[in-house]
This record gives C-alpha cells, sequence and structure tokens, in this order.
C-alpha cells in the first residue's frame, strides 16, 4: 500500500484590494451621523455661550478722598510751645495740635477786659449823676413856673442834663469798642492755638517745640479726614460715550498680588480733558487724553474674593490706601445661561 499523504489546508483566500476600501467606505458612512451628532451639542454651547463677566471698558485708577488730605499750619507767627500729636495718632474734632507762646496773647485780653470794666464802671458813675441833674432841672423847672425861682438856672439845669445824656452815649459807645477789643484779644489767643477741624489720621508732622513759624512757612500737619473713600479713574476718552452715571464698576488692586475685588459704581465723569498720568508707558501716557471718573463703594463694610464669598465685618476699604493704584472694570455683570441649540 501507499502510504496516506495528508495535503496541508487551501490558505484563506486573500480580499481583492478594492473589495476592501469598498468595506471601509462603508464602516465611514455608518459612522459618521453618529459623530456628527456627538459635536453638534458642544459646538452651538459654544457659540451661544458668553463669558462669565462683559466688561464695557478698563480704566486705571487711584484711591482718594473727597476734598483730599488737609495740610495745617499755624495762623499766627510766633514760637511753638507744644506739639501735641504725634504721626499716626487718630485725633478728634476740636483736640489741641500745637500751640504757640501764649503770653503776649493774655496780657493783651487782660488790658483789654480791664478797659472795659473802666468804660462799665464810668457808665454806673454817669447814670448817678445823670439822675440827679434830671432830678435838680424839674425841680427848678416847677419853682420857676410857679415864681418861686430863677427861670436861668431851670434853664441851666436842664442843659446840664442833656450834656449828661450826651455824654452817656459817649461813654456806651467806648464801653462797646473795649468790649470788641476783648472780643478781638481773645480771638488772637485762640489764634495762637491749632486744634483738629475734624476726625481724622496724622499723617505727617512738621513740628518741632521751640521751633519759630508763621503762616508762610508752610504746613506743619497733614490729615487725613474720616471719610469713605473714592476711586478717580483715567477714563480714555474713546470709552466717554459708554460709561454714564450710576453705571456698576469692579475695582481691584493694581499690583495683582490678592483676590479682593470691591464693588462700586460711578458718580460722575469729568467735563475736563487731560493726560494720562497713572500709565507706566511713559509713550503711552504722552499720547493718550483721559477724562477723570469719579467712583464710590457699594457697600464700604464689605468685600468679595475671586468666588465670590462676602467678608463681613469693619470697613474694608479702609484698608486702601491713599494714592493707592487699582483697576476699574466698569459694567461688569453675570453673564446669562448659554441658549441651547434648536436643532
Amino acid at each position: 500500500m501507499k502510504p496516506l499523504i495528508m495535503k496541508p489546508p487551501a490558505p484563506f483566500p486573500s480580499w481583492h484590494p478594492q473589495a476592501a476600501r469598498l468595506i471601509r467606505l462603508g464602516c465611514l458612512a455608518i459612522a459618521m451621523p453618529y459623530l456628527l451628532s456627538a459635536c453638534s451639542k458642544p459646538a452651538d454651547t459654544t457659540v451661544n455661550a458668553k463669558p462669565a463677566n462683559a466688561y464695557v471698558a478698563v480704566a486705571r485708577g487711584r484711591i482718594d478722598i473727597e476734598g483730599g488730605l488737609l495740610n495745617l499750619s499755624m495762623p499766627r507767627e510766633g514760637t511753638l510751645a507744644t506739639v501735641a500729636v504725634h504721626e499716626g495718632d487718630h485725633i478728634k474734632q476740636g483736640q489741641l495740635l500745637a500751640a504757640l507762646d501764649t503770653e503776649p496773647a493774655t496780657l493783651a485780653v487782660d488790658a483789654a477786659q480791664a478797659q472795659l470794666e473802666q468804660a462799665q464802671a464810668q457808665l454806673k458813675l454817669l447814670a448817678v449823676k445823670q439822675a440827679a441833674a434830671k432830678e435838680r432841672a424839674r425841680r427848678l423847672t416847677a419853682a420857676a413856673a410857679a415864681g418861686a425861682g430863677d427861670g436861668q438856672s431851670a434853664d441851666d439845669a436842664r442843659e446840664a442834663a442833656a450834656q449828661l445824656d450826651a455824654e452817656q452815649q459817649a461813654d456806651q459807645a467806648a464801653r462797646d469798642m473795649a468790649s470788641q477789643k476783648l472780643a478781638e484779644a481773645r480771638y488772637e489767643l485762640k489764634q495762637r492755638s491749632l486744634r483738629a477741624p475734624f476726625d481724622g489720621d496724622v499723617v505727617h508732622v512738621l513740628a518741632q517745640p521751640g521751633a519759630s513759624v508763621s503762616p508762610s512757612s508752610g504746613p506743619l500737619f497733614t490729615l487725613l479726614p474720616q471719610k469713605p473713600r473714592i476711586v478717580r479713574a483715567e477714563l480714555n476718552e474713546s470709552f466717554i460715550g459708554v460709561i454714564r452715571p450710576g453705571m456698576h464698576a469692579e475695582v481691584v488692586a493694581d499690583s495683582g498680588g490678592g483676590n479682593v475685588r470691591w464693588s462700586a459704581h460711578v458718580l460722575r465723569i469729568g467735563q475736563v480733558y487731560g493726560p494720562a498720568t497713572l500709565e507706566n508707558d511713559p509713550q503711552v501716557r504722552a499720547n493718550a487724553r483721559t477724562v477723570e471718573c469719579v467712583l464710590a463703594f457699594d457697600q464700604p463694610g464689605s468685600a468679595s474674593d475671586q468666588a465670590g464669598s462676602n467678608q463681613s465685618g469693619p470697613d474694608q476699604t479702609r484698608d486702601l490706601r491713599i494714592g493707592q493704584r487699582v483697576i476699574v472694570r466698569f459694567g461688569t455683570a453675570s453673564a446669562p445661561a448659554p441658549t441651547p441649540s434648536k436643532d
């Protein structure tokens, strides 16, 4: 017998290249609707979505107060006898800041007081004489009318009484003048003391006891009034038409070191163009034209961080220092929810 020889199985027939291409194209055609359906919704959402915050304008600004810092000098010339405050002190209205040597002014007050008392005493003495002269004139006139007296004596008595009336008017004028001089002396004594015109903080002191000062020698004290903080922003001329009083704004520190922001609103917009003084670029600072825009903080007692949480408590805006630079974002508002696609 011939041995049985096993034949290897025939190889699997290979696909024709054209058939393979047709199969791939068919699979792609089937999967394409699903791919388009999956991509259509995110694309529509992206087109219709708006940013979380929409800024109408952005400007640089600085922290200030209405009226600014107050510089005080002594109203009279003299030698400083007392300096009662130091830098950093919190002061109350009417508190003594400094005083000159008051001895000359005190002597002037005493002299005016003595002159007034002398005029008042003269008036009292004259009143006694006047009463006696009127009574004598009355009696002599009555005696002359009854034929028991001389008519000339009655006329002389009436003339003497009239002279005393004129002297009384002169003495009353002298008394009023003495009273006025006393008031002037007391005013001058008061002017030799410098007192705080309002509650605030002492920022700078340039005074020492024993120094000679005068109104022309410059300010001795710089005071920060206890007033609400404001923002003075430099609004570029291209944004003037879109910013209006009452518009909402956000204020953040220019340094960018913190996440705290403050809510504010526009108080007024200036009517005068000026140079941009807060720009860092000298070329931009020389060419840009700006208008001052003043903003007030909405809630001085609270601030918010980037996440939107409130930090209630003392006036957080008092942590902002006068002259500190900030960035003002005008017209910030939360955007509406994205509009879903109609497809």
